[in-house]
């Protein structure tokens, strides 16, 4: 059974090391990205953290960000982002990344977003699969680069 509520202030240091470890596979040594995945404390502050648990395991996590939320990179007016899915690999292949996409879908309903977007790399296709099977479609005109040999891939899920 996955259970996905916001994340306690006592956890987000826990939350900041899963998601590093999630995103170990894309990191090259001394990433600057790393420190910004640890610090879960700053994101719980400026937009919204879930967790999904399974069982007493903190299996996952996920940034959501409101339409005033500085996280938010590609949202454009009406849509709600969410940004730093990660699942601990001891976790994968279980539902987490779903529960989790989930309560941002939910999340932006609540605020009445007309959709939700999000970033993704090229090599996270499975993550990608998710998306697509969850009704994200691929929006190229919205793909674009943070840094230099960073190229983020663009999706979208509208309502209604």
């Amino acid at each position: 059974m996955i259970t996905v509520r916001p994340a306690h202030a006592d956890e987000l240091a826990e939350v900041g090391e899963l998601t590093v470890r999630a995103y170990a596979e894309w990191l090259v040594p001394d990433d600057f990205y790393v420190q910004h995945l640890r610090d879960a404390a700053t994101r719980a502050r400026e937009a919204e953290v879930y967790v999904a648990l399974l069982g007493q395991d903190l299996a996952g996590t996920v940034t959501f960000c409101p339409q005033d939320s500085r996280w938010s990179e590609i949202a454009q007016p009406g849509e709600g982002e969410f940004r730093m899915l990660a699942v601990d690999p001891a976790h994968r292949r279980q539902g987490v990344a779903e529960a989790l996409v989930g309560v941002c879908l939910e999340r932006a309903r609540e605020l009445g977003y007309d959709g939700v977007v999000l970033s993704s790399l090229e090599v996270q296709a499975p993550a990608q699969r998710i998306y697509q099977r969850l009704g994200f479609t691929r929006d190229p005109d919205r793909d674009w680069s943070p840094v230099e040999g960073v190229d983020l891939m663009a999706f979208v899920l509208r309502f209604g």
